[in-house]
């Protein structure tokens, strides 16, 4: 099993601490993730509302490079629906070469409505830009010129300036509804969820990783990955989990726009969480393991949650529940 941080980096105007706050917070858990053997770094891409403030994860990835060594970085996602996909490319480039090549890469094409409104951008069109915003992406990224005349732009004899270092990029394609999965992975790529978002309970989440390693097998593609993200909270006891996280969980989703509100007693009862003691968690990560997944997203920090009870988390799950979980799956 691999474990990966993922970070919205909500943000709560209400409460005292402030955007830099938050920043500084965030790359020191940063730092302490590389040090503590986490296999990447992910932020989100948000605009326009509390929900996430980093409307460009390329430049904060890039100072979180230059104070880390191992820990590969990246979007959840870059929503390519937005933006020109050469910029995107460059971007994303400059942050390869100045991580030394550890970029990883999750794009998606949006959800959130006043993110379409803002930039004034039809999300009836979201999946045709999306798709032809990709191909241009792929291809400025590898570094080919570019000849492609689409319904959203017009490339002519164009090469970006920068490239990756990287031979391959690690690239994963965000989905929202359990269906897409499927349809997704046929089309050759790998996927980034959310479960909890996109199921309604724990079991159903190997029919959803089932789907995708369906269509991948069905692309003619080899080596399928999926990253799974959940909440996660670890603490000596679950009654303990629960009183640190329950306030700031509520919190988090109460700023899920558009979206079913669900509090921390739903998670609970859905089993679509990370939440508890070591060995609560470490059983809960055996199961996803017997499903097929071997790649897991945490989000750790969230609603407000206070930075020393991130870090212990951060530390108990890479000291205690990664080593219980790898003797619990060799039995």
């Amino acid at each position: 099993m691999n474990y990966s941080i993922f970070s919205v980096q909500d943000h709560h105007p209400s409460f005292k601490r402030t955007i830099p706050e938050l920043y500084n917070q965030v790359l020191e858990q940063g730092i302490l993730a590389d040090k503590l053997g986490y296999d990447s770094f992910f932020v989100a891409e948000h605009h326009f509302h509390e929900y996430g403030a980093v409307p460009n994860p390329a430049i904060f990835l890039s100072a979180l490079a230059q104070h880390t060594k191992q820990i590969k970085l990246g979007p959840a996602i870059s929503i390519l629906t937005f933006h020109n996909p050469l910029t995107l490319a460059e971007n994303y480039a400059m942050l390869d070469i100045l991580s030394n090549g550890r970029l990883i890469l999750g794009l998606g094409s949006g959800y959130l409505k006043h993110e379409f409104e803002g930039y004034a951008i039809n999300p009836d069109e979201k999946r045709e830009r999306f798709d032809e915003n990709l191909f241009v992406f792929k291809q400025a990224l590898s570094g080919q010129t570019l000849n492609f005349k689409g319904k959203f732009g017009s490339y002519n004899n164009v090469k970006t300036n920068v490239q990756v270092t990287q031979a391959k990029i690690p690239l994963y394609v965000a989905i929202l509804r359990a269906e897409a999965a499927y349809h997704v992975a046929k089309q050759g790529n790998n996927i980034i969820c959310v479960p909890y978002a996109s199921v309604n309970d724990f079991s159903e989440i190997k029919t959803l990783y089932t789907d995708f390693r369906n269509g991948f097998s069905e692309s003619g593609q080899k080596e399928p990955s999926a990253l799974f993200a959940f909440h996660c909270h670890i603490a000596e006891t679950d009654a303990q989990a629960r009183k640190n996280a329950e306030e700031a969980f509520n919190l988090y989703v109460s700023t899920r726009l558009y979206a079913k509100l669900q509090t921390y007693n739903d998670v609970m009862q859905s089993g679509l969480h990370l939440f508890g003691s070591i060995e609560t968690v470490a059983d809960k990560i055996v199961e996803l393991h017997k499903m097929g997944l071997d790649h897991l997203l945490l989000l750790k920090n969230f609603g407000m949650m206070k930075p020393e009870l991130v870090k212990v988390s951060m530390k108990l799950f890479s000291e205690k529940i990664k080593p219980l979980v790898e003797k619990k799956i060799k039995k």
